[in-house]
């Protein structure tokens, strides 16, 4: 039986899991929420990077993403930051959604699947 590992686990939840060659990352949020959306998506990507980096993986290797954005009219700025950070010729297939995140100052929402 394969090992999972698992990062960040808290009593609630883990920051990622990885299994069979595929890390499964959890929601991840802004550490700050005074940014708008442009800065909470930056920073949510840069942890991005930091775990799939743990998982000995990187952006390239994203099999998909799902964007979870608490206002729509909000879009074009989360889009901004996720243009300037998707690999070039490695954009995964994508789903973006409205949704009322968990925090109300939360702007943003990211989960991605990799191969490692």
């Amino acid at each position: 039986m394969q090992v999972i590992k698992r990062v960040n686990v808290g009593k609630r939840l883990s920051d990622m899991a990885v299994y069979n060659g595929v890390a499964y990352l959890a929601g991840q949020v802004a550490d700050d929420v005074s940014e708008d959306i442009a800065g909470q998506t930056a920073q949510i990507l840069s942890t991005i990077d930091k775990l799939l980096a743990e998982a000995g993986s990187n952006k390239s290797r994203i099999l998909m993403a799902q964007i979870f954005v608490a206002n729509m009219k909000e879009f074009d700025g989360m889009n901004k930051a996720w243009d300037d950070w998707v690999a070039d010729g490695n954009a995964p297939p994508r789903a973006t959604i409205e949704a009322r995140l968990a925090n109300a100052d939360y702007k943003v929402e990211i989960v991605v699947t990799a191969a490692v």
